[in-house]
């Protein structure tokens, strides 16, 4: 059997998104993705720019925000870029995630020594100004690291060769590369190693090299401290793929009316667990869907899938604070397109799965936002930044800026009374102070709620003050 994850699920945003400049048109790549001027550099560890001073010493959690994808908000019109910048900076202090290489951001080592930061100090120059707060997922790795030919504008941007792992003998000089970037981003206190296991796939056992994940991340974890020792690191950020009961590869141990969990993502998760250096937080990501695609019993119930992975994931770490680096809840079509839902359907579904994740001990998260070049936006935080009109704000900014309000890291959440007749299609989180409520039957509602009655529209997200 082949590699887990190679199928529907990983969805159109991925694909999209994951690609960096060097797969674009010329033309393309100088006015969207940037070309830095004057190509490599030897002094890649120096400071970029004048970084705030960070304060205090770091916590192991940075709540709910975002990851920048292959577009973003960076480069477009200086109309809407600055519109976003805005809009971020109102919601001051939102959790921005970053790669180091894909996702927008250049090969960041072209050859051994000779740095090309142009992207990637523009992206940060972004989540700075912004005011947020940045994280940086170290993948993926250059291509002479993992077999490929070394060399400014030789780089394979193709999926197979972005989503390799480095070579074993090239574990140290990833590892110096993550080091180089700590210190070339100090303000960063807070990094993720590698993404969704991309490359650590043994072939010939049908399982997850976790041992060599392992190994790397072992050496990333010991590079970084070196640079700081108050520098925030975390992983294995696995995908936590789920099956049909009936799967060939199904835990017996870790299912529930969503379906089963792989097990042997969960084996990867315990080796790396049990043979960390260390870790600050813990990172996964996942669906609520199986990795056929189906919503077991339905798109609402199904995210408690996310609940039992953040449970189980708390129990086998003692408790580290967990994080989603990536959550979904909405399948694609055949061509990996979600455009089936209406957006207050989509909103309603993904804050059931925030729900859902803090319910399971999460405190931290990362909604993956499938940037558009141009055009309409499906699920996206804001309107492409193309035009002058560009950069504006969308549904799910507001319910995840929204919720990074509500329920920063250390909330103390509280119980509300639900009447009976409305607990099967209400999700309801609360502290002493704010109520989220989701309905989600696609009709109106009346509900009473902590006390309260009030309507509520077909997949209507209300959020109520205490």
């Amino acid at each position: 059997m082949g590699r887990p994850g190679g199928d529907a699920r990983r969805r159109r945003w991925r694909l999209t998104a994951l690609l960096g400049a060097g797969l674009a048109a010329p033309a393309l790549v100088l006015t969207l993705l940037g070309t830095p001027p004057g190509g490599t550099a030897r002094d890649g560890d120096m400071p970029h720019r004048t970084p705030a001073a960070p304060a205090g010493t770091p916590e192991p959690y940075v709540g709910w925000g975002f990851t920048h994808t292959r577009y973003s908000a960076d480069q477009g019109s200086p109309a809407a870029t600055a519109r976003v910048t805005r809009l971020l900076g109102r919601d001051g202090g939102l959790a921005q995630n970053q790669h180091i290489m894909g996702w927008g951001a250049d090969n960041p080592e072209p050859a051994r020594g000779r740095y090309d930061f142009g992207a990637l100090d523009r992206r940060m120059g972004l989540v700075r100004a912004s005011g947020g707060t940045p994280v940086i997922t170290l993948c993926c790795s250059p291509d002479w690291m993992k077999g490929g030919a070394a060399g400014a504008g030789r780089t394979d941007w193709s999926r197979a060769a972005l989503e390799s792992a480095p070579r074993p003998g090239h574990y140290q000089d990833f590892a110096d590369l993550a080091a180089t970037v700590a210190r070339r981003y100090p303000d960063v206190r807070h990094f993720i190693v590698w993404n969704e296991f991309k490359g650590f796939w043994n072939d010939a056992e049908s399982r997850w090299d976790y041992e060599g994940y392992t190994r790397m991340y072992n050496l990333v974890y010991k590079a970084l401290k070196n640079v700081d020792k108050d520098i925030m690191v975390g992983g294995p950020y696995l995908v936590m793929d789920s099956v049909d009961p009936g799967d060939q590869n199904a835990s017996t141990a870790l299912r529930g009316p969503w379906g089963a969990m792989d097990q042997r993502v969960l084996d990867a998760f315990a080796y790396w667990n049990t043979h960390r250096a260390g870790a600050d937080f813990t990172v996964v990501d996942g669906s609520s869907y199986t990795r056929d695609d189906a919503l077991l019993p339905d798109e609402f119930a199904a995210t408690a899938k996310l609940t039992a992975v953040g449970a189980w994931v708390r129990r086998l770490t003692r408790d580290l604070p967990l994080w989603w680096a990536e959550y979904y809840v909405e399948p694609g079509d055949g061509g990996g397109e979600r455009t089936g839902w209406s957006e207050p359907h989509r909103v309603a579904v993904q804050a059931t799965g925030m729900i859902a994740m803090v319910t399971g001990g999460a405190g931290s998260g990362f909604y993956w936002n499938p940037q558009e070049r141009t055009g309409p936006c499906p699920g996206c935080l804001w309107t492409p930044t193309d035009t002058a009109g560009g950069g504006r704000e969308l549904p799910l900014y507001n319910l995840v800026s929204r919720f990074a309000r509500a329920f920063p890291p250390g909330t103390r959440y509280a119980t509300v009374s639900v009447a009976p007749d409305d607990a099967p299609h209400l999700r309801v989180l609360a502290t002493s102070s704010t109520v989220l409520v989701v309905n989600t039957l696609a009709r109106r509602i009346s509900a009473r709620v902590d006390g309260r009655r009030f309507e509520m529209g077909a997949y209507e997200v209300k959020w109520l003050d205490r």
